[in-house]
C-alpha cells in the first residue's frame, strides 16, 4: 500500500513538472482527479482484500461462538439440571435434620430409660439402637443424592470452560461486582467461625505461636 502511495505522488509530480508556469486549468484538476483515480486504485483494491478478509474472520467468530452458546444448552441448565440440583440439595438438608431427631430422640429415650430394671432397659436400649442404625442409613442416599449434584456442577463447568476457550476469555481482576466483593471479605472475617476443609483449617501449632506472641 505504502508502494502505490508513492508511485500516486510520482505520477502527480511528473504531470506538474511538464506544465509550463503556475496556471492551473480546470482541465488540469481533472487531469489529476484521473491520475489520483487510477493510482489509488490498487490501494483501494488491497484495502477490499483486507477488509473482506477482516469480515469473513469476524463472520466465523460468530458462527463459532453460536455453535458453543447453542452447545451449553441454557434451556436445559436452567429449567432441568439446576431445579433438579436444587431439589436434591433440598432432600439432602430433610434427610439430614430427620435423621438427627431421630437419633436424638433414641438417646434421649435411653439416658432417661430407667436401669434399675436390668431386662426392660436392655430391651428399650435394644429397640432404640436398632432405630439409630436405621436413621444413620440416610448416608447412602444422601451420598447419591450428592453425587447427581456434583454430576451437573461437573456439566456445567465443562460447558463454561468450553465457551471460555473459544471466546478466548482472560480473566479479569478484582470482582465482578460490589456484592461479590462484600461477599468474600465477609468469608475471610468468618473463615474462623465455619466448618473449614481439611488442610485449609489452621494448626494448634499456629495457634500457640499467635498466642505466644501476642502482646
Amino acid at each position: 500500500m505504502a508502494a502505490s502511495i508513492e508511485q500516486h505522488h510520482d505520477r502527480v509530480a511528473a504531470y506538474l513538472k511538464q506544465k509550463p508556469g503556475n496556471a492551473v486549468s480546470l482541465a488540469d484538476v481533472v487531469a489529476l482527479a484521473e491520475i489520483t483515480a487510477h493510482s489509488l486504485q490498487s490501494v483501494f483494491e488491497s484495502m477490499d482484500q483486507v477488509v473482506h478478509r477482516e469480515l469473513m474472520g469476524i463472520a466465523g467468530y460468530i458462527k463459532a461462538m453460536r455453535a458453543e452458546i447453542a452447545g451449553l444448552h441454557f434451556n436445559e441448565l436452567k429449567h432441568t439440571r439446576i431445579p433438579a440440583a436444587g431439589q436434591e440439595l433440598d432432600a439432602i438438608v430433610k434427610a439430614t435434620e430427620a435423621a438427627s431427631n431421630t437419633i436424638m430422640e433414641c438417646a434421649e429415650a435411653v439416658l432417661s430409660g430407667d436401669a434399675g430394671d436390668q431386662a426392660a432397659f436392655k430391651a428399650l436400649v435394644d429397640e432404640k439402637m436398632l432405630i439409630i442404625f436405621e436413621a444413620c442409613s440416610f448416608q447412602d442416599i444422601t451420598g447419591q443424592r450428592v453425587a447427581k449434584v456434583v454430576e451437573t456442577l461437573k456439566n456445567i463447568e465443562t460447558r463454561v470452560s468450553r465457551l471460555a476457550d473459544a471466546m478466548r476469555a482472560r480473566e479479569s481482576a478484582g470482582f465482578a461486582s460490589e456484592e461479590e466483593r462484600a461477599g468474600a471479605e465477609r468469608k475471610q472475617k468468618l473463615l474462623l467461625h465455619g466448618p473449614q476443609s481439611a488442610g485449609d483449617q489452621i494448626g494448634q501449632s499456629e495457634v500457640d505461636t499467635l498466642l505466644r506472641d501476642a502482646p
